[in-house]
């Protein structure tokens, strides 16, 4: 073998390695949540916001040309959210503004995350993939309020 392409080999033996470890260490050092791919279903068509205990939500998201819906989730602080997205048309960008969220949005897949809101505010969803004429307009919104106060006690 020639001595240029041992060298090639060895730098792309380097890259390769130095890749896999930036991967894995992402992964669990820095504790960075990957989508997960669902299989499609009916059940993920209609968007609507299902509570399953006081402090834990699923939301059905859908994008559309150009929206999101529901357009407006509102949670108390310190709840725990399970999104589920899909898109009823082109593929659509999904960023949750001051969380580590960032999910393609797929006509006939389905993308899942979790996100934990702490702090009460408003946290803006935008639409980060160009998806036609009114793209700028594709926005809703999480709002956060504080924790009610509990009178029973």
């Amino acid at each position: 073998m020639d001595k240029h392409e041992l060298r090639i080999l060895l730098l792309t033996g380097i890259l390769l390695g130095t890749f896999l470890f930036a991967v894995l260490y992402a992964a669990n050092k820095k504790n960075i949540d990957v989508p997960a791919c669902i299989p499609y279903s009916g059940a993920f068509k209609e968007p609507h916001i299902r509570p399953l205990d006081k402090n834990t939500y699923e939301v059905f998201c859908v994008a559309k040309m150009w929206a999101f819906e529901p357009s407006e989730i509102t949670i108390p602080a310190g709840s725990e959210v399970d999104f589920y997205l899909t898109s009823t048309d082109v593929v659509h960008g999904f960023h949750i503004a001051k969380k580590d969220v960032n999910m393609m949005a797929v006509y006939g897949g389905i993308n899942k995350t979790t996100v934990k809101f702490n702090e009460p505010g408003v946290y803006k969803i935008i639409c980060h993939e160009y998806c036609g004429a009114g793209h700028q307009n594709m926005m809703a919104e999480v709002i956060v309020n504080r924790k009610p106060i509990n009178t029973n006690q």
